[in-house]
C-alpha cells in the first residue's frame, strides 16, 4: 500500500471517529459501509458520508471538524465538475425555466427554431438546435458527434423500415429521415403528448410527410406488440433505442418475442454508457443472438463525460 493512501486512510478514519464521538452516536455508523478498504474511493465515500451525515447538519459539529472536510469536498467538486455543471444545467436551471415560462424545454427550443432556422432544410434545423443547446439551454439531445455515427450507420444499412423508440424533440428523427433510402419508412414512438406535439411540428417543418415519418404517441411497451397488426410493420431493419435506458432490455426482448427482428437487423442504443444500460449490454453480449460493438463518444457540450452508442447486429434466435 502506498504511503499516500495510508495517510489518506488514517485522516479519513480519524475524522469519522472524531465525528462519531462528537455526535455521541450509539454505534460507529461509518463501519457499516462495505468496500475495498485499500481503495481510495472507499475512503472518499466514508469521509463525504461523515460530512453529510444528518446529525452533522444540525449544528452539533464544531467548525474545526467541518473545515477539516472542506478540502475533500472542494477536491470532489473539482474532480467531478463536469457532472456538477451537467446537474446544474439539466436539472436545476431547466426546472427553474419550466416554472417561470410554463413551457417544456422542447417547446422553448422549437420557438427558437421557428425564428432562426430555414423551413424545409433539415440540416439547418439540426444546426440551430445544436446552437441553442450550446448557448441557451442544454437540450440533452444526441448532438452532432453521435449524429454523424447514426447517419453513417443508416446510410450503410439502407433500411427499408426504421423504428425509433424515444422521439424526444425530433433531433435524431431528422437525422434518420435524412439518411433513409428512397421509399424508406420511419416509425418514431414518443410517450409524452406535449413532447410529441413539438416533435411533430419540427418533423413537418423540416419537410418530411407522414408517408416517410410517422409519429406514434404511446409507450413503447404498448406499441411493439401491435406493430404488425396496426402499423403493417412485419419486420424492422433498424431500431434506435433513445428513450429510457432502463427500458432498453425490456423492449429488445419484446421485439424478439414478436419476431420483429430479421437476421442482420441492427439495434442501436443511445446513452449506453451514461447514464448507462448495463443489464441491456450484459444481455446482448451473453445471449448469443447479437454481435456487439460500442461507439465511444462524449455528451454534447460535455465531452469529458464519456458516453457511447451500442451497435447490435441480430444474428438469429440462436
Amino acid at each position: 500500500m502506498s504511503l499516500e493512501l495510508d495517510q489518506f486512510r488514517f485522516k479519513s478514519w480519524f475524522c469519522c471517529v472524531t465525528l462519531h464521538k462528537r455526535l455521541s452516536l450509539s454505534e460507529p455508523w461509518f463501519v457499516k459501509y462495505r468496500g475495498n478498504t485499500n481503495d481510495k474511493q472507499w475512503w472518499v465515500w466514508v469521509s463525504l458520508s461523515a460530512f453529510l451525515h444528518p446529525r452533522a447538519l444540525v449544528g452539533t459539529m464544531s467548525p474545526a471538524i467541518a473545515l477539516a472536510f472542506l478540502p475533500l469536498v472542494v477536491t470532489l467538486l473539482v474532480r467531478y465538475r463536469h457532472y456538477f455543471r451537467l446537474l446544474v444545467r439539466m436539472v436545476l436551471l431547466r426546472s427553474l425555466r419550466d416554472c417561470l415560462s410554463g413551457l417544456q424545454i422542447e417547446e422553448r427550443a422549437f420557438s427558437y427554431v421557428l425564428t432562426h432556422a430555414l423551413p424545409g432544410d433539415p440540416s439547418h434545423i439540426l444546426t440551430t438546435l445544436d446552437r441553442w443547446s450550446s448557448h441557451c439551454e442544454y437540450l440533452g439531445h444526441m448532438g452532432p458527434v453521435k449524429g454523424q455515427i447514426l447517419m453513417r450507420l443508416v446510410e450503410e444499412k439502407a433500411p427499408a423500415c426504421v423504428l425509433e423508440l424515444g422521439t424526444h424533440c425530433g433531433y435524431s428523427t431528422l437525422l434518420i429521415a435524412r439518411a433513409l433510402p428512397p421509399g424508406g419508412r420511419l416509425l418514431t414512438v414518443e410517450w409524452n403528448p406535449r413532447t410529441a406535439a413539438v416533435a411533430e411540428k419540427l418533423i413537418r417543418l423540416a419537410g418530411f410527410d407522414e408517408r416517410t415519418v410517422e409519429l406514434i404517441v404511446s409507450s413503447s411497451e404498448e406499441v411493439i406488440p401491435h406493430l404488425r397488426t396496426q402499423y403493417q410493420l412485419s419486420q424492422v431493419d433498424l431500431v434506435l433505442l433513445a428513450h429510457r435506458p432502463r427500458r432498453y432490455l425490456r423492449d429488445l426482448q419484446l421485439l424478439e418475442a414478436h419476431a420483429l427482428l430479421p437476421a442482420g437487423a441492427t439495434v442501436l442504443a443511445d446513452h449506453a454508457l451514461f447514464p448507462g444500460a448495463p443489464r441491456f449490454l450484459q444481455y446482448a453480449k451473453s445471449c448469443g443472438r447479437y454481435r456487439c460493438r460500442l461507439h465511444h463518444t462524449g455528451l454534447p457540450d460535455f465531452p469529458a463525460i464519456k458516453d457511447g452508442i451500442a451497435q447490435l447486429t441480430y444474428v438469429g434466435p440462436g
